[in-house]
């Protein structure tokens, strides 16, 4: 890639990244001393009218300059570009990058004048834990009428009549028995899939939001986690479904048993299918919400003691919120009450404890939703996870449908992954694309280590890949041990506790090192992201921060090839992870994909 202008959202370019309204901040733009311009202007709209100011030259070095510009900050959504200018051309900087064409507003780069938020998360790792598969206790347990009791050695069915019913029996008290693999990885966060009572495995369909489910442990065995957890340095989150509930929810049974009962507003009627209701996706197991109904609205998150506050409070001590199917909760049809919902849970969460993060399941209104009003970010399955596969994998026929298309996945250069992950991250504002949660799979996809076809070195390049990028980290239990599986129950094999002898322990110690890389390293916490180099089949890339630079080194396959850092300004100090480099060269001859960090100056 050419050594051009260059801008984002992190703090050596943006003096202050949550300003007050009528504060003024400085801009920086990076600009290599190759380039030819004449001049240089911010174009930044004040209330909703584009107003232009020049770039006076900061500092000029040896292989590039800074130039700066100061700005008012004048309304709470702030959106601003830069363009250059000579006699022979003009060119746009955007967050897509630079244009010798007119572009839309829409990639500009953008400022929201709130305060900041939490801070914490960008030097944490999650880890994600679907209850019922990550570890069983000795604690005896009597099955439910609707579950289909598993051996934990069985391998789970797939897609037949038992799909969400198999029942392995892990629970909370599991999962504090083995916090110390936990603590032993570097993680420093857990995401549980829901731990509300339900009639599945999986239970998003929850038949009560009051408590923890009893073949958990309850309440008790939830607290006593957390607080083993706090002692570990481990923050809790919890997943909430706001679209729908449970068929066995009690509001359902009131709702049908009294039509003029508050209940009743809580969901929608459809007299044309058996049940009588509306249900996500037709299911009759999970009825939608309808928030048209303002004792829901006050259930869910506006009322002192609802759910979205009760959770977050000192007493249960969640640390967060991951909202399911965030981008559909509050629609239907011509309702469309998306956006109320969502602010109404961010403002209940800023309000109870502004310190936890707030995460949406969301594939489909990526640049809406994340603005910086609504979500603090979501689970970046579009502008992270989907590329990334699209480029590294080698089983393409793994099932399941790969982005809602009805073909086999498909197979992408590395400048095609660079230009997809730039254009989701190019549509929402900096501080979004931070908090965001960054995975290389979940409980709802294929396995990495099946997605590249059991190859350990690219399933590595993909874990190196997740632990340096922008945004939070999510570590689905298993996957660092190796665990395969295919799309659906397949990707929900119970850990392998009895068998640590079937366990990758050389991948497991490769990614203890990178988690810990990424929590130590304040330019992966903090820095920002400038592609240097970007090839089929490889990827380099640089994090910056005030304090320190980090370069990344990415291959998908074999690789043999020399990178000159001098264009750049930049040479190798010293060796984090991988190739061992110095100097202001890249040497790597690898037969396999391979990774390199290093500390720069």
């Amino acid at each position: 890639m050419a050594h051009v202008p260059h801008h984002d959202g992190s703090e050596i370019y943006i003096s202050d990244s949550a300003p007050k309204i009528g504060k003024k901040i400085k801009l920086r733009v990076r600009v290599p001393n190759s380039y030819a311009f004449a001049k240089a202007f911010i174009r930044i709209y004040e209330d909703g009218e584009p107003r232009s100011y020049e770039l006076t030259l900061e500092k000029r070095g040896t292989v590039e300059s800074w130039w700066k510009v100061k700005v008012e900050i004048v309304n709470l959504k702030t959106s601003y570009r830069f363009v250059f200018i000579s006699e022979s051309k003009y060119e746009w900087l955007n967050a897509r990058g630079l244009s010798d064409h007119d572009v839309h507003s829409n990639d500009d780069f953008k400022i929201v004048a709130l305060p900041e938020y939490p801070r914490w998360i960008r030097s944490s790792v999650f880890y994600q834990i679907f209850p019922d598969r990550f570890a069983k206790s000795d604690i005896k347990k009597e099955i439910p009428d609707w579950a289909h009791p598993r051996q934990w050695e069985d391998a789970p069915r797939g897609r037949d009549t038992t799909t969400g019913v198999e029942f392995f029996g892990g629970d909370l008290k599991g999962v504090e028995e083995h916090l110390d693999h936990v603590k032993a990885l570097g993680i420093n966060g857990i995401y549980f899939t829901p731990f509300f009572p339900a009639r599945s495995n999986h239970r998003y369909d929850a038949s009560s939001f009051d408590h923890a489910d009893p073949l958990l442990g309850g309440n008790e065995a939830l607290f006593s986690l957390v607080k083993a957890a706090r002692k570990s340095k481990i923050a809790v989150m919890g997943d909430l479904t706001s679209n729908h509930c449970g068929a066995g929810h009690p509001w359902l049974a009131k709702a049908k048993k009294d039509k003029n009962s508050k209940e009743r507003g809580y969901f929608y009627w459809d007299r044309s299918v058996k049940h009588g209701y509306v249900g996500w996706w037709g299911h009759a197991s999970l009825p939608k919400l309808n928030f048209n109904s303002k004792a829901l609205r006050k259930e869910m998150y506006e009322g002192k003691n609802s759910i979205v506050r009760k959770w977050l409070s000192p007493k249960f001590g969640m640390a967060g919120w991951r909202i399911d199917v965030g981008n559909m909760t509050g629609r239907l049809g011509k309702d469309d009450l998306h956006d109320e919902v969502m602010h109404g849970i961010r403002k209940a969460m800023d309000e109870t404890n502004p310190n936890a993060w707030l995460v949406a399941e969301n594939g489909d209104f990526y640049a809406s939703d994340l603005d910086g009003l609504g979500w603090h970010g979501a689970m970046n399955y579009q502008g992270f996870m989907r590329p990334l596969w699209n480029w590294i994998n080698q089983n393409s026929e793994i099932g399941g449908g790969f982005q809602g298309l009805p073909f086999a996945m498909p197979r992408i250069t590395g400048s095609q992954m660079v230009e997809s992950m730039k254009s989701f991250t190019a549509s929402i504002p900096w501080r979004s694309l931070v908090s965001s949660m960054v995975l290389l799979d979940s409980h709802d996809t294929a396995r990495m280590r099946t997605v590249v076809n059991g190859d350990s070195n690219r399933h590595l390049s993909a874990m190196a890949l997740l632990l340096t990028y922008p945004g939070v980290p999510s570590i689905y239990a298993g996957d660092e041990i190796g665990l395969e599986g295919a799309w659906g129950e397949d990707g929900r094999r119970p850990m392998p506790w009895g068998k640590k002898e079937a366990w990758d322990n050389d991948f497991l110690a490769s990614v203890s090192s990178l988690v810990a890389i990424r929590k130590s390293r304040h330019g992966l916490a903090e820095g920002g992201l400038r592609w240097l180099a970007v090839a089929d089949d490889y990827i380099l890339f640089i994090r910056e921060s005030k304090r320190e630079k980090v370069l990344i080194f990415i291959s998908r396959t074999g690789v043999t090839t020399s990178i000159d850092l001098l264009p750049f300004g930049i040479a190798i100090e010293r060796t984090l992870f991988g190739v061992q480099g110095s100097g202001s060269t890249i040497s790597i001859s690898s037969p396999e994909a391979t990774q390199g960090i290093w500390i720069v100056k």
